[in-house]
């Protein structure tokens, strides 16, 4: 059985552009994008946000998008709650359901979380993960 625990409250990755970045850092992965200053007004002056993975197996970007999730075309559709939010994801996270090749790091986490992007999702197995932000 899947659950899916939602990581990203009170923010979010802005919805039209977030120009997603995600780069290996020794055993950690950093992930950079812009803020959703439509929902979240204090972040206006925000550039940009970064999560950061300690610890991190591997990770993948997917071409799975807002029209593939809503057209069940994504091996979560009809199981996450929302499209578009950060979770963590426990169970059989059935990833040979997606053919996207997985980049290998340095770390040894195996908590799975998954970002929704609006044209792209960010998958990684890592140990913990931490927010901040770069005005």
């Amino acid at each position: 059985m899947l659950k899916f625990t939602q990581l990203n409250d009170g923010w979010n990755a802005e919805p039209n552009a977030p120009y997603l970045q995600a780069e290996p850092d020794d055993t950690s992965l950093v992930a950079r994008f812009r803020p959703n200053p439509f929902l979240y007004p204090e972040f206006g002056r925000v550039s940009f946000i970064l999560v950061r993975f300690e610890n991190c197996e591997r990770y993948r970007i997917t071409s799975v998008n807002d029209h593939g999730w809503y057209d069940g075309q994504c091996r979560f559709s009809g199981h996450a709650p929302a499209w578009g939010e950060f979770y963590e994801v426990s169970g059989d996270t059935r990833d040979d359901l997606d053919a996207t090749p997985w980049i290998t790091t340095n770390g040894f986490g195996t908590r799975h979380f998954h970002f929704y992007f609006r044209d792209e999702a960010l998958e990684v197995k890592a140990l913990d993960w931490s927010m901040q932000t770069i005005s």
